[in-house]
Parts: structure tokens; C-alpha cells; sequence
């Protein structure tokens, strides 16, 4: 009579087991010279191209705006709010050099590194909060990009005034908002993505020639703009207190979101393990450097308060009777949103090929061209998807839910660079010790994270500053325990300074940017965190590709390509 009950308790049991199983597995990586098996993209991007490709990705028409809406409160010290964020955006990529020195064989990013330092189930997670970030953001990104060109055809007297909003600005609204038409945002798309497809080196020459536009349009604003400065403008540097230029860290901060694109390069990179940490290291560089002086100039050329909202940086400019330049600002906006979308567009695709390989997708996304020697199936995937959300839906209503992405892939890249380190020291340890020791490091990583939440929580709230201290303790004490209880190892390659507190540093204020984002990002965490396991539970875990001993091996590159 129990017979039925104990056949569907021990099925339960054995799915869930399996489950347990799959989730667990892990990367490793197998020196060789043999290269990696499969299709392979070519390697055809020197440093140079790899910096342009950081740089193209970071600064997009944000330059322009989020520079003088931020001063707008902060005054003068939005400068040091950019100097904090750059800071903190440094440390984040002194973790992703290491690690794409380390990995330098496949792309993947933050999804490879979770997978070799974690586990799975880990990694999938990691790829759906950022693919999530990568597809609203690319939808948000093509439609303002469409405002922007309609603007320069309205330059033609013939069709001033005489675009349609469904054509290219903002979109006709239906159904009270929830859908919003606009054309020229999929056909944009479809023009980036037929580029895209052409191959690594045609989509680097146009990813080039734009950044290169761009940057020296910015060069010529901040020139032209500093025979305008008047120094009184800047006192009081600080008027308004600290306080607004943290908070003016906290949302600078994105505007440096796009280093990490270099990382998923790295199975097109001539030398990658010296040409990625230049490409991500580099690239953020210049883009403190242009940050910092843009917002001298704008602050300088006109009270801070007087900034305007939509356009602060043609406005100052207008108001100086320099009206080229604002002709220039617009242009240079177009280049940068173009670039920034390019590059969007680029990373998407080669995380699709990365988990199309693992079998964690289905394995069409795993297909490169034969000629071309890009995975077309991945590109024209995510052409499709940021086509119908940039057509079809209000994207902009989602953009406060967006950045969850990127702070949890940095912060799992930082976890990655101390957990990779353990490895070496432990692995003639006894299994039980091991497991324990490894166990007690990532409790600790954790712990760290909950504090920088915690105090985030706390800063955002006005709660009392004991609290703050008390979390800050806590923090240290765990972040002691990793330095004391754990040993590590130098890494090959490019290394990461002062592991682990660097490392603990990056997440600790990942975290608490985290705390300072819309309430509803975190809602969106946790439900697509959970849609993420359910889709690993019916598909991934039945269809990855363990190949040796449930390890999933991926080959350095050839013996020619690292050196």
C-alpha cells in the first residue's frame, strides 16, 4: 500500500539530489595548446582596438547630461563625486584585469569567472541579472538614440516639426503607456546589428571611428569651454555637504558601467592576457580623465544652480553665445550612444555564445559563421529582442530597475579574484578541511556584503550613524578573518593588488549602491533570481556539458597568442 508514496518520495529525492549535483559543477581550465574545441571566433583585436572598445562602451551621450544634472545638486563637488565613483569603478577593475588575465582563453566576462570560481548554478544567475541590464538597457539606449537622429533631420527645414512621434521622438504612447511605438529605435538595430554580423573587424573599424569622433568632440568642448571658466563659480565648492556628493557617487557611478565589455572580448584578442587588463584598465582611465574635466568646465562656465535639467551642457554653452559647439554636443551624443549600443549589442551576443557552448542554452547560440567567424545566430537573437522592446514597449519605465546587473556581476567578479586565489593553497588539504575552510571564506565574503547593504540601507534612510559603525565593525572583523584564516596564492598573470581586502573593498560598496537603488530593483533581483533557478532546474542542469569528471573544460589559446 505505501509502495506508490515511497517511489514518489525517492523520485523527489533523486531530482532534487541531481539537482544539488548539476548546480555544484564547475569550470576548470586545462593548459593546453590545442586551443579550445568547437567553433571558434578569430583573434584580431590589439590593445588599441580593445581600448577604444572600453571607451566606447563607457561614454555614451551621459557625458553630456549626467554631468550637469548631478551638479545640479552636489555644486562645484561633483568633480569629487566623479573622482569617489572612478575610484571604486578602478578597484572593480583591477578584479576584472586579473581574472581576464587569467581566463584568457574564451569569452564569457563575469558568467566565466562565477563558473570556474563557483559553481553553475552561480553562473547562470550571474548571466540573467546582467543579460536582463543588457537588454532593457540596449532597448533604452536605441531609443534615444532614434531622438537624437530624428533632431539632426529636423535640421532640414523641410522636416523641422514635422517628425512624428512614433517616428523617432519618445514614441506614441497606447494602452495607457505600457506600449509605446517608435520606428526608427528597430531599424537603427537592425543596421548596428547587420554590422555587427559582418564580423570582429568591421564592427571594430566602425566602433573606432565613432569613439575616436566622440572623444575629440568632447576634447574640443572642454577646450572651447575652459576659455569660459570664471573660478567664482566655484565657491563654494561644496555648498550643499558631503552628503550630496556621495549621493552624487552613488548615481555617477553608472556613467562608468562598460570596462567590463572588455573582459568578453577575450576569444578575439591577439595577446589577451597582456592586451585585456591595458584594454579595461586603460579605457576607464581616460574616462575618469574626461569625466573630471567636463565637470570643471560645466561648473565653472556657469552657477551650478542655474544648470538646466534635459540638456545642462548645450545649455551652458548656448548661454555663452557658443552655438557650434552645442551643434558638436549633438553629434558627439549620436557618436556615443552609437558606440555604446555597438558595443551593447557586441557583449550580448558572446555571452549567449559562452552559454550556448556550455549547453546551459540551446546550442544554435553556440554556432559561429563559418566566414564571418562571428556567432550570427547570438547576434541577430539579441538584434530581435532589443528591437521589440525599443519598438513595441515603454522601456524608460524600467530604467530604475536597471544597474542591478552590473553591481551584481562586479560584485561576483571581486568574490571570484579571492576564491580563485584559496584554491591553490587548499587543494592538498584533507576534503572535509577543505570544504570547511572554503565554506568559512565565502560565509565571510557574504558577510561583507550584507554590511555594505546594510549600512547602504541605513545611509539611505537617515538611520542613526551607531548603526553605520556598528555594521562598518562588522565588515572589518570579517574581512580580517579572510586575510588570517585563508592563504593565497599570486596569480598569473596580471595581479590584483592587496587581496583580499581590495576585493572585499569592491564588494562592501557594490552593495551599498545596491541599497541606494529603487526598491523595485531589488524586487526584480529576487524574482528573476528565482525565475533564473527555474529555468536551470527544467533545462541547464539536463543540458550542460560536463566532459571530464563533471568539469567543464575550456583551453588557454595557443601557445603563439599569449606571448
Amino acid at each position: 500500500m505505501d509502495t506508490p508514496h515511497k517511489d514518489g518520495s525517492s523520485s523527489s529525492t533523486s531530482c532534487f539530489s541531481h539537482f544539488c549535483s548539476s548546480a555544484r559543477r564547475s569550470k576548470s581550465l586545462k593548459p593546453s595548446s590545442a586551443g579550445a574545441s568547437g567553433d571558434l571566433l578569430v583573434r584580431r583585436l590589439g590593445a588599441f582596438d580593445l581600448l577604444l572598445l572600453g571607451v566606447g562602451a563607457s561614454i555614451g551621450a551621459g557625458i553630456f547630461v549626467v554631468t550637469g544634472t548631478v551638479a545640479r545638486d552636489a555644486g562645484p563637488g561633483v568633480t569629487v563625486s566623479f573622482i569617489l565613483a572612478g575610484a571604486s569603478c578602478v578597484l572593480n577593475a583591477l578584479c576584472y584585469a586579473e581574472l581576464s588575465s587569467r581566463f584568457p582563453a574564451v569569452v564569457g566576462g563575469a558568467y566565466l569567472y562565477a563558473y570556474t570560481a563557483f559553481n553553475e548554478i552561480t553562473a547562470f544567475l550571474v548571466f540573467m541579472q546582467l543579460m536582463l541590464d543588457y537588454h532593457i538597457g540596449a532597448a533604452s539606449i536605441a531609443r534615444s538614440l532614434a531622438s537624437y537622429v530624428a533632431t539632426i533631420f529636423e535640421l532640414v527645414p523641410a522636416l523641422k516639426g514635422k517628425i512624428p512621434p512614433w517616428v523617432g521622438h519618445g514614441g506614441q504612447e497606447l494602452f495607457g503607456g505600457t506600449f509605446s511605438i517608435n520606428i526608427l529605435a528597430p531599424i537603427l538595430l537592425a543596421l548596428l546589428t547587420i554590422i555587427l554580423c559582418q564580423g570582429v573587424k568591421e564592427s571594430s573599424a566602425a566602433n573606432s571611428v565613432m569613439t575616436a569622433t566622440k572623444v575629440l568632440i568632447v576634447i574640443v568642448v572642454i577646450i572651447a569651454g575652459s576659455f569660459k571658466v570664471d573660478v567664482e563659480n566655484w565657491s563654494p565648492f561644496v555648498p550643499n555637504g558631503f552628503k550630496e556628493i556621495l549621493t552624487g557617487a552613488t548615481v555617477v557611478f553608472f556613467a562608468y558601467v562598460g570596462f567590463d565589455a572588455v573582459a568578453n572580448s577575450a576569444e578575439e584578442s591577439k595577446r589577451p592576457q597582456r592586451d585585456l587588463p591595458i584594454g579595461i584598465l586603460g579605457s576607464l582611465f581616460i574616462c575618469v580623465v574626461l569625466y573630471i574635466a567636463v565637470c570643471l568646465v560645466i561648473t565653472g562656465m556657469v552657477p551650478y544652480n542655474l544648470l538646466g535639467e534635459e540638456a545642462p551642457l548645450a545649455a551652458a554653452f548656448t548661454s555663452k553665445g557658443l552655438k557650434y559647439v552645442s551643434i558638436l554636443i549633438s553629434i558627439g551624443a549620436v557618436a556615443g550612444l552609437t558606440t555604446t549600443l555597438l558595443v551593447g549589442l557586441y557583449v550580448q551576443s558572446r555571452l549567449y555564445l559562452g552559454l550556448g557552448r556550455d549547453g546551459l542554452l540551446p546550442s544554435i547560440f553556440a554556432k559561429v559563421h563559418p566566414k564571418r567567424h562571428t556567432p550570427v545566430h547570438s547576434q541577430v537573437w539579441v538584434g530581435i529582442i532589443a528591437a521589440v522592446l525599443g519598438g513595441l514597449f515603454n522601456v524608460r519605465v524600467l530604467s530604475h530597475i536597471l544597474s542591478v546587473g552590473s553591481l551584481t556581476g562586479y560584485s561576483v567578479v571581486a568574490a571570484c579574484v579571492v576564491t580563485l586565489r584559496w584554491k591553490r593553497n587548499i587543494e592538498n588539504q584533507d576534503s572535509s578541511k577543505c570544504m570547511s575552510t572554503w565554506c568559512e571564506g565565502v560565509i565571510c565574503i557574504v558577510i561583507v556584503a550584507c554590511c555594505g547593504f546594510a549600512i547602504g540601507v541605513l545611509y539611505r534612510f537617515g538611520a542613526s550613524f551607531i548603526f553605520m559603525i556598528v555594521a562598518s565593525v562588522i565588515a572589518i572583523l570579517a574581512c580580517a578573518a579572510l586575510c588570517c584564516r585563508q592563504a593565497y596564492s599570486e596569480a598569473p598573470g596580471f595581479s590584483c593588488p592587496w587581496v583580499p581586502i581590495l576585493p572585499s573593498v569592491c564588494i562592501f560598496f557594490n552593495f551599498f549602491l545596491f541599497a541606494q537603488l529603487h526598491y523595485e530593483a531589488w524586487i526584480r533581483f529576487v524574482v528573476l533570481s528565482l525565475i533564473s533557478v527555474v529555468i536551470y532546474a527544467f533545462y541547464g542542469q539536463y543540458h550542460a556539458n560536463p566532459r571530464s569528471d563533471e568539469t567543464i573544460i575550456y583551453h588557454m589559446p595557443p601557445e603563439e597568442d599569449r606571448h
